[in-house]
């Protein structure tokens, strides 16, 4: 029979997401595809270094242990068969359980998100996030930042995961009001439909499967822990908990920082990734922890 991954918590994973694959990404822009197809091809038994993703990939991998088959793991990549080598060489050095793939030899990779039943897509290829979202699946932008220690020792433990709240887990409808008419519309508009649920955004689906994920373990063994963390304070705030309430959600810890810097939060929490709607917020917290902009879906696409 073939391998059904609607009950699996699925994460497609671009090679430059991975993969520290930023001075290949260079010859491909300033030299075209023929030289870095040659230079993967010359390169393909040197080992990449891990990227961004890889921790946050690792520690998912892991939930497969003691015989549970909870997520899947798929690159899903604009090389082709022939370039790609050099990162299935890479992913066997690592230890790491990733068999599958799709390769689109610089074709968009979105139309393909659907047939894997893909909860979550990480690239570090604005295009092909924006496209994601686009087809209302979650994901992000991978932020890179060399000063980053990216760690490849040893089991990685709990599974952390910090959401930005409007634009990310919910709809960007209030942040649109935020943008447009200024903080104390923002405010006003949150008190007055305090009790009524804000709109799905991108990431609502992908925190209600985390949350089943979370309900198949002990409440003292979750693999998994999960962080809302978002510039809101009193009186936006009720809106949120309601919200959260009436999706049923659990979310391990809430942070309403109201203007407060993130990353000073993110890093005491541990985040293994953060993903945030503005890009103030990820290039501050890339610093500290790996993180992941989502971009606003265009309704136009």
């Amino acid at each position: 029979m073939p391998l059904k991954l609607d009950d699996k918590l699925v994460i497609g994973v671009s090679s430059r997401a991975l993969f520290d694959l930023e001075a290949e990404n260079r010859i491909f822009m300033e030299k075209g595809l023929e030289a870095y197809s040659q230079y993967q091809i010359e390169h393909e038994k040197d080992i990449l270094k891990p990227g961004t993703a890889f921790p946050l990939i690792k520690a998912f991998l892991q939930l497969n242990a003691n015989d549970r088959y909870l997520t899947e793991i798929i690159i899903m990549s604009k090389n082709s068969a022939d370039t790609s080598l050099r990162i299935f060489n890479s992913i066997e050095h690592y230890g790491l359980d990733i068999s599958r793939a799709a390769l689109v030899a610089g074709a968009p990779i979105s139309p393909y998100l659907g047939p894997f039943h893909t909860d979550l897509f990480l690239s570090a290829n604005e295009d092909d996030v924006q496209e994601a979202i686009n087809a209302n699946v979650a994901a992000g932008i991978i932020c890179s930042h060399e000063h980053l220690p990216i760690s490849t020792d040893g089991d990685i433990g709990q599974i952390r995961i910090a959401f930005d709240g409007d634009a990310v887990i919910f709809s960007d409808e209030a942040e649109r009001i935020y943008q447009e008419k200024g903080l104390q519309a923002f405010a006003e508009h949150e008190q007055e439909n305090a009790q009524k649920p804000l709109p799905e955004g991108p990431f609502a689906k992908l925190l209600k499967t985390i949350s089943l994920l979370q309900q198949q373990f002990p409440k003292d063994e979750v693999p998994i822990r999960t962080a809302l963390v978002t510039a809101r304070n009193a009186p936006a705030h009720e809106r949120v908990i309601r919200t959260l309430r009436a999706w049923n959600i659990r979310i391990d810890e809430v942070f309403f920082l109201g203007g407060i810097e993130k990353s000073e939060v993110l890093k005491a929490f541990d985040a293994h990734i953060f993903f945030d709607d503005q890009k103030v917020h990820t290039e501050s917290a890339s610093r500290m922890v790996p993180s992941a902009r989502v971009p606003y879906r265009r309704s136009d696409m």
